[in-house]
């Protein structure tokens, strides 16, 4: 093999290399000496069919996978003698001209990852600020989950209706006269205003009390899912059983078993315990955008091209599937277009980031053991279907770069974690909202940190960025995560968070506690009325 480097400028690498006829030819003959032992052949015993014969039969496969097993060794063999660090996997060509039987040329591009001092980690300040969880953030929590769950106090036996109430209600269905399959249901909850039923039939109820008995009449629309009933008109015997007042909550110990709790003590130090981890965490992403602040601040050096805008694509593609989802998609891709190179300067922001908390983790013996690796793998299986699940097990422990993104997103957490215990830190004690309200801030005024020649548009950097619409909010959270977390989770508004916290709570426990039978068909007939 010879090799002959063409291009040695910044972090960019190639080389021209030449693999001779005879190396490739070698291979040829020793796989031939491999497979010969196992080929069959009319007329030849086992084992004893000349080589010249295995050639003409396999030759072509034979000398392909020569020739890509001599460019893979080549390759590997180039990166070792000169001591080369690739950023990404390299690119290779082989000359058009190439014949079997002649010396093969390929030419070798790469990036190289820069060489990097040995990053300060000495002199770091933090401030870690926390949040008590107060009574009334338990009792808002539990109060959501009461809401949710229908669980509410009673209006006064004089109260009527209005849009908003919650009722309690029998009906029973008819059309002419006759009362139809579906169309009858006990102790159904509806609330005025939700179009949870056909319309009409919500409108025609505010003003009632509990204890009357009304008669409705609506028709089916012309496309309505059940055939037998589209476009028919039909009167429904309503019977009010309860009106619920929807600003006071029920809670007592009878709705928290209602959940499958012991007691309402129970649901509260369970809610608790959620609030706490959210505010733990609240705590932990104010805590990572001053540390990934300061460690960017203090260290500048060149970026590979190639994994800087494998960062863009990955943060563009995500920012414009969410813009799908706004409500003025086209509006929301036109600003990001206008702030289209603050994007790319968080990407070099999170390439450097990420080349550091590397380099930090190495230089300290920071790993990721096999038995995280393997819990961090089966984690991520319960997302397939059972019969998936194997061969996307297979499928990361034999493709190294699999496992690589797999792993890095806790890789980083604990480089992170031991950059916070190295730093010194102090405490203070603020509400929630003053967390949140500091977390807002660093969204309102975070900017690339981004020095250099891998940006050609510093004069941006000491702009904020705008603080319209959600933008600020998403290049917080594209700057806080290094590159090493390639699919590191988006964070969460805090209170849609606790939302989602308290109805895991309540479906969690209501699991124990199903409900009886006899109102299984109460929910279906209510569906079909819908």
């Amino acid at each position: 093999m010879q090799t002959v480097e063409t291009l040695n400028e910044g972090l960019k690498r190639a080389y021209t290399v030449t693999i001779t006829s005879k190396d490739i030819d070698a291979r040829v003959e020793k796989e031939v000496a491999a497979i010969a032992p196992q080929v069959r052949m009319p007329g030849f015993r086992p084992g004893k069919v000349p080589a010249n014969l295995v050639k003409k039969m396999h030759g072509e496969s034979l000398q392909r996978d020569a020739l890509n097993n001599s460019i893979q060794d080549s390759i590997q063999k180039l990166i070792a003698d000169n001591k080369l660090r690739p950023a990404m996997q390299p690119s290779v060509e082989l000359d058009e001209g190439f014949e079997f039987g002649k010396d093969a040329e390929i030419k070798v591009a790469l990036e190289v990852l820069p060489e990097i001092a040995a990053p300060s980690i000495e002199g770091l300040k933090l401030e870690r600020l926390t949040a008590e969880v107060a009574d009334a953030q338990v009792d808002e929590a539990a109060g959501r989950i009461a809401t949710q769950q229908g669980a509410l106090e009673e209006h006064a036996a004089s109260h009527k209706a209005k849009d908003g109430d919650t009722l309690t209600i029998d009906f029973v269905g008819k059309i002419d006269g006759e009362a139809f399959e579906g169309g009858s249901a006990e102790d159904v909850k509806l609330k005025i205003g939700s179009g949870q039923f056909i319309p009409g039939f919500e409108e025609q109820l505010t003003g009632v009390k509990k204890g009357d008995e009304k008669t409705i009449t609506v028709t089916f629309p012309e496309d309505y899912g059940a055939a037998h009933l589209a476009g028919k008109e039909a009167t429904f015997d309503v019977t009010v059983k309860a009106i619920l007042d929807a600003d006071k909550p029920k809670l007592d110990d009878d709705f928290a078993k209602s959940l499958g709790l012991e007691g309402l003590d129970k649901l509260k130090e369970l809610l608790k315990g959620q609030i706490e981890q959210e505010h733990n965490g609240l705590t932990r992403t104010y805590m990572k955008r001053k540390l990934l602040d300061q460690l960017a601040a203090a260290h500048d050096f060149d970026v590979p091209p190639s994994m800087v805008e494998a960062e863009f694509n990955q943060i563009w593609a995500q920012l414009q599937h969410e813009a799908t989802h706004e409500e003025d998609p086209e509006a929301a891709l036109k600003e990001m277009e206008a702030e289209k190179e603050d994007y790319r300067a968080i990407a070099v922001r999170r390439v450097r980031l990420g080349l550091l908390l590397s380099e930090i983790g190495q230089a300290n013996g920071v790993v990721v053991s096999d038995q995280e690796m393997n819990r961090l793998i089966m984690q991520a299986a319960q997302q397939y279907s059972p019969q998936d699940r194997e061969r996307f097990v297979q499928y990361v422990r034999q493709d190294p770069m699999a496992a690589a993104q797999l792993r890095a997103p806790l890789y980083e957490d604990k480089v992170v974690d031991f950059l916070f215990e190295k730093a010194e830190i102090t405490d203070r004690t603020v509400s929630r909202e003053e967390l949140e309200a500091a977390i807002e801030a660093e969204d309102s005024d975070l900017k690339p940190h981004v020095h250099g020649s891998d940006c050609g548009h510093d004069h941006h950097h000491d702009e904020k960025p705008k603080a319209k619409k959600a933008a600020p909010k998403k290049k917080a959270e594209a700057e806080e995560a290094a590159p090493a977390a390639e699919e590191a989770p988006k964070k969460a508004p805090a209170k849609k968070a606790a939302a989602k916290k308290d109805e895991a709570v309540a479906e969690e426990a209501a699991a124990e506690d199903k409900p009886k039978a006899k109102k299984a068909p109460a929910k279906k007939a209510a569906a079909k009325a819908e």
